[in-house]
């Protein structure tokens, strides 16, 4: 039987869309895919000349891609405050959807995206590329097996110094109206960290999908436009798991603590490479008998694993993936909100949205008024 062939459209000519269409157009032989090939059908840009230069580099031909009838799926990897606005008019094109992370602005917009999706019947996924990787794939094995025991820590950080002293002042990681700052556009304290948090701990049996009992969170806010440049974070899952982040850079990048040993993977968090794994002496916790150490090699960048998935879902009929289905994305961006169930993180800090940037607003909860 031949390969099922998932035809793409990219919203996008940025790096992150570059990163992935040079993923896409790798040989999946090279990294043992034999059923599934993806195919760059169209591009779409509010650039025509960086969408023109794109095209010449990675694509044959420019159409106007949500009615283009040779895509079967969009990928979009526009900043994320146009997320919104672009995912909905892929969905109510009856496209299936790959967008980038952080999926939305907040849960609102998120839901509203869910309920289109399944309105129209089409597959919908945020781009969680690190949960589709070999590495983390194994990890989650490892800790479902039980050898190590329960988790009872997750610390995961991830930072990257973008020198924001000489950056202008529109560019994406400073203007609050591109929803800048390290827990959204940095990608840093947000969804890169917490996606380990949520394969340890979210995701383990024991927790039975429950979502964290406390979220406590704290931010520094940069005094040249007032979006965070440091976030971290506490989330505790009731009753016997809590996860540690902060942005400040170490290695190993994830530390996953267990009743009977560690699991240390090593930096980048995006997409690590290497992973060990300490085994304590029964009975005695925290003196090592054992140390297993495992290191991954593939053609590409890593972000084809989740085309692969997509295409998985698509050619299967499946609305949204098992390894990152959506309600995981939602308790991304209800840690991230700044009034959800709890009083969570951006809420903590502080930190507000310009008006008009969230194309659906969160309920305002009797009493909070808002930062």
């Amino acid at each position: 039987m031949s390969p099922f062939t998932l035809r793409w459209g990219i919203i996008s000519t940025g790096w992150i869309a570059e990163q992935v269409v040079s993923d896409l157009l790798v040989d999946p032989t090279t990294r043992g895919t034999n059923d599934v090939v993806h195919k760059v059908t169209a591009v779409g840009s509010r650039s025509v000349e960086k969408a023109q230069k794109f095209i010449n580099e990675f694509v044959n031909g420019d159409k106007t891609v949500y009615a283009d009838k040779n895509v079967d799926a969009i990928y979009i990897g526009t900043p994320h405050t146009y997320h919104y606005t672009n995912a909905l008019d892929a969905l109510k094109a009856k496209k299936h959807v790959l967008c980038e992370k952080p999926v939305t602005c907040n849960a609102a917009e998120l839901r509203s995206l869910i309920a289109t999706a399944k309105e129209n019947g089409v597959f919908f996924m945020e781009a969680l590329w690190t949960r589709f990787q070999p590495l983390a794939k194994e990890v989650k094995e490892l800790i479902d097996s039980g050898t190590l025991g329960l988790p009872v820590v997750v610390h995961a950080d991830f930072s990257v110094d973008f020198g924001i002293d000489k950056l202008p002042l529109t560019h994406r990681m400073l203007d609050p109206k591109l929803g800048g700052g390290a827990i959204l556009d940095l990608r840093t304290a947000g969804p890169y960290p917490l996606i380990w948090t949520i394969l340890a701990l979210y995701e383990h049996p024991a927790n039975k999908r429950t979502k964290p009992s406390n979220v406590t969170g704290t931010m520094y806010k940069t005094p040249i436009t007032g979006v965070d440049c440091n976030t971290s974070y506490i989330i505790t899952f009731s009753p016997n798991s809590t996860c540690s982040m902060n942005v400040a850079s170490h290695s190993p990048g994830v530390t996953i603590r267990f009743e009977k040993g560690t699991i240390m993977i090593d930096a980048p968090v995006p997409c690590p490479l290497r992973y060990t794994v300490q085994y304590f002496q029964e009975g005695k916790p925290g003196e090592i008998t054992r140390e297993d150490t495992r290191t991954f090699e593939y053609v590409g960048s890593g972000w084809h694993f989740q085309a692969d998935e997509v295409a998985r879902c698509v050619r299967d009929g499946k609305l949204e993936s098992e390894l990152w289905s959506h309600d995981k994305s939602i308790l991304e961006m209800e840690v991230f909100d700044e009034a959800s169930l709890h009083d969570w993180v951006r809420y903590q800090g502080g930190y507000k949205f310009p008006d008009g940037i969230e194309k659906v607003l969160l309920p305002v909860r009797c009493g909070q008024g808002g930062p």
